[in-house]
């Protein structure tokens, strides 16, 4: 009994012409999408960007291996003739040459290719896994809301804004020392995995509510429609409705709204690296290059500018990879 998604602006099944054979061909809701995405050049550029940033994510340590460098080894301070008495490349562009790519960190002299390249790793492996928890939380969420309604989705509704309307950042980074040292000794390092799991947990704790609210509205106006309706005479769980009839109306916003949490989450989490809560020594991170950069930029510019850019790039195409995704589901907007 499930119907397509009220965003759907074509037939469920199109009607190709006909093949070689005489015999027409018919296209699924899926194929319609991917047909109406390959004629957008925009999406499909942003498409490689994004796939390019994410090969290089998982690919970090053969590129290291055939790079022959690592983010971690100080260069510069064990091998002298890169660094100037001062902590800064003797090379002009940050030590820029065909050794190393990118140059060298000022100061410490680590190689701010292989910074750059495991800094992406780190980001997308932080707003990735915040990304698929904060989507589940907000469809489980969301739809018990829609759903089931009365007082359950009036909690539900008042959890939410509350959520929306909390400072996050401020409690954030409020909140991550207090909650590092009930968990880590004083004399003790903080390890990274607890930094790690610390942020995706903040993260997902004030991301959800957007979906959730997103879907709780969905749901409030399939639940009345007559495929629902339908299913509950003939005696349907709540389970089967859900899964049958109201989930696969929904992947349609679940699917654009991920889209573009993924590099909203990205920022974050360079965001409170950057500000000092979030990932921390020796773990790669753009935030970290942000912060190392704007201490030296008078000084050396380059280093800055290598992770501002990428970071620009990704957000840029990602975000845009969202739009095109959207509008190949619902091409009612472009019209």
């Amino acid at each position: 009994m499930t119907i397509p998604s009220e965003t759907t602006a074509e037939p469920t099944t199109a009607i190709a012409p006909a093949a070689p054979g005489g015999s027409l061909v018919g296209r699924s809701p899926g194929q319609l999408m991917w047909r109406r995405f390959r004629r957008d050049p925009t999406g499909m550029i942003s498409a490689v960007i994004v796939l390019f940033f994410i090969l290089v994510a998982v690919g970090a340590p053969l590129i290291s291996l055939l790079y022959g460098k690592d983010p971690y080894t100080t260069y510069g301070q064990d091998r002298p003739g890169l660094l100037n008495d001062f902590g800064f490349p003797l090379l002009p562009n940050g030590g820029i040459s065909s050794e190393f790519w990118f140059g060298i960190e000022p100061g410490l002299g680590r190689d701010v290719f292989m910074q750059l390249v495991y800094g992406i790793r780190t980001s997308l492996l932080i707003a990735l896994t915040a990304t698929i928890a904060t989507t589940l939380i907000g469809i489980v969420v969301g739809i018990v809301a829609g759903y089931v309604g009365g007082r359950t989705d009036y909690f539900i509704g008042r959890v939410i804004d509350v959520l929306l309307s909390f400072p996050s950042t401020l409690f954030i980074i409020a909140f991550m020392p207090v909650l590092e040292n009930l968990m880590v000794k004083p004399e003790e390092e903080t390890p990274v995995w607890l930094r790690a799991a610390t942020l995706i947990i903040f993260l997902t704790i004030f991301g959800w509510a957007g979906l959730a609210r997103l879907l709780r509205g969905n749901v409030l106006s399939l639940r009345e429609r007559e495929f629902v309706e339908a299913a509950k005479v003939t005696g349907a769980s709540p389970a089967r409705i859900v899964f049958k009839e109201l989930l696969p109306n929904l992947w349609t916003p679940i699917l654009i709204q991920s889209t573009l949490l993924l590099p909203a989450l990205v920022t974050s989490e360079a965001a409170l690296s950057f500000l000092g809560v979030g990932m921390i020594e020796p773990t790669p991170d753009w935030g970290r290059m942000f912060l190392r950069g704007t201490e030296v930029y008078t000084d050396d510019i380059t280093y800055l500018m290598f992770p501002g850019i990428a970071l620009l790039i990704f957000v840029i195409a990602f975000n845009l990879l969202g739009d095109s995704v959207r509008d190949a589901f619902d091409p009612k907007i472009r019209r």
